[in-house]
């Protein structure tokens, strides 16, 4: 399924606008990760079922040995299902009286992170779930699974807004208080160390459904809601309305037979990144920092409205200005804050008739510094020359220094020269064209960028800019 398909369902589940009769419902995109086999398609297949979001015939078709076999309801390729592994993500949509949902089945193998990463970057909340039976839960001091690790990390750098623990599996256990009690303890103490916020830690059974749609009180001595009910209070994830306008413009609707000259006579169509576009908006494009003013907005519907981040938009300017696919439309450029009076007459400088430079709401950016989680077989090394996506912009970009890798046992920050597999790291960029990259932290959407491999064209990493990098 592809990330435009995911959008037009997200879309559909949104809520309506002023007026509508579904103002309460926003859909929340949550995705189930962890290690391989710790019943991540069959908690979701018991969410569709107990939801009663499966048809009959459906389940009837994911029948094994007489039995129904959950994980089978998301796992849809051929070669999933004679491995009995998840290979891509899976999306699936159900809703409750409550909250509409749309959910991201991530596989669970280092292999297939990239599509883990994928998934992620359009969640606003993930749960993470851990297998009891593979860890040594009678010790106080167990050591989590590395994938359980990875993942945890892997959404906190994608801002994804929610995290939640689903310990599962207990019911397979001797003991399971003490198992849940120690497994919580060893997951709380990991989050603490990686700046992680937790939303939950709920003790379930994918199996048999307990602690998953409705709550077993007393089990594993754990009195609090059950996954669902934690779901459906799960906040959105924020749209970036208070930051300045960026664009990013997807496609260019020509209108060349149009008489009209009052304005453009082309529509620039995207997904409002950060701020809010409305007509009388004086906006600049990047990268040829020529100046416009918004004539006109049109929602999803060609509606003539304001638009916000997060939203589909068609934008036209006043006047004709050359923009194409890949540009952005951001706002124009601030003025200068006036400089602090002289202390002495003779301070004066002779450029005293100079006009200050207004300072651009976006400034490119051709170094900036880099959290990367490594996707590629071969490893990163200083001095690879790849493309990089940014938007729908795509630049070179060749690595100038790789500074830390991340060690996702201890979270500390190791020396490196390379980053292998599926490996996190930071590094320094270097971009042969700017680029309107900000802080990953500020936006999610003018920090993100992936690179790909320039001869084999595979998705090589996935980069969260930190800054801009220091000169070298």
């Amino acid at each position: 399924m592809t990330t435009a398909t995911i959008n037009s369902i997200a879309s559909s589940a949104q809520p309506e606008s002023a007026g509508g009769t579904n103002d309460h419902i926003s859909a929340l995109r949550f995705i189930t990760c962890g290690s391989v086999d710790d019943g991540k398609s069959t908690l979701i297949g018991r969410l569709l079922v107990d939801s009663r979001a499966v048809l009959q015939d459906h389940l009837a078709g994911v029948q094994r040995g007489g039995e129904t076999d959950l994980a089978l309801l998301t796992d849809g390729l051929s070669a999933e299902r004679e491995q009995g592994i998840t290979i891509d993500v899976a999306y699936r949509y159900f809703a409750t009286e409550a909250r509409k949902f749309i959910i991201g089945d991530a596989p669970g193998h280092e292999q297939y992170t990239r599509n883990m990463v994928t998934a992620a970057s359009q969640a606003d909340a993930a749960v993470v779930l851990v297998d009891a039976t593979k860890l040594d839960w009678q010790n106080p001091q167990l050591t989590l699974l590395p994938q359980t690790r990875r993942h945890s990390l892997l959404v906190h750098l994608l801002r994804v807004h929610s995290l939640v623990f689903a310990v599962n599996k207990l019911d397979a256990v001797a003991d399971p208080q003490l198992a849940y009690r120690h497994i919580r303890a060893a997951l709380e103490q990991f989050a603490r160390h990686a700046g992680i916020a937790v939303a939950g830690v709920v003790p379930v059974s994918a199996l048999k459904g307990w602690n998953v749609v409705e709550a077993k009180p007393g089990w594993c001595d754990y009195a609090g809601p059950s996954l669902l009910q934690i779901l459906e209070r799960l906040p959105n994830t924020p749209p970036d309305a208070g930051l300045p306008l960026a664009f990013p413009v997807q496609w260019v609707e020509k209108f060349s037979s149009s008489s009209d000259t009052s304005q453009g006579r082309r529509v620039f169509w995207g997904r409002v990144g950060t701020g809010r576009v409305q007509p009388g908006a004086q906006v600049a494009i990047f990268p040829s920092g020529q100046l416009a003013q918004v004539a006109q907005v049109l929602d999803h519907a060609r509606r003539a409205t304001g638009v916000a981040a997060g939203q589909s938009a068609g934008i036209t300017l006043d006047r004709e200005v050359d923009v194409s696919r890949g540009d952005w439309i951001v706002a124009a450029p601030a003025p200068a804050p006036a400089p602090a009076p002289a202390a002495a007459p003779a301070a004066a400088a002779e450029d005293d008739f100079d006009t200050p430079a207004a300072v651009p709401a976006w400034p490119g950016q051709r170094e900036i510094t880099a959290t990367v989680a490594w996707m590629d077989d071969e490893p990163l090394v200083a001095g690879r020359v790849y493309w990089a996506l940014h938007g729908h912009r795509w630049v070179k970009v060749k690595v100038r220094r790789v500074v830390h890798r991340l060690d996702i046992n201890t979270l500390a920050e190791e020396d490196a020269t390379q980053l292998e597999p599926n490996a996190i790291g930071h590094v320094e960029l270097l971009l042969q064209e700017p680029l309107p990259a900000a802080p990953f932290a500020r936006s999610r959407v003018l920090g993100s960028l992936i690179l790909v491999d320039t001869a084999s064209h595979k998705t090589a990493g996935a980069v969260l800019v930190n800054a801009p990098a220091p000169k070298a």
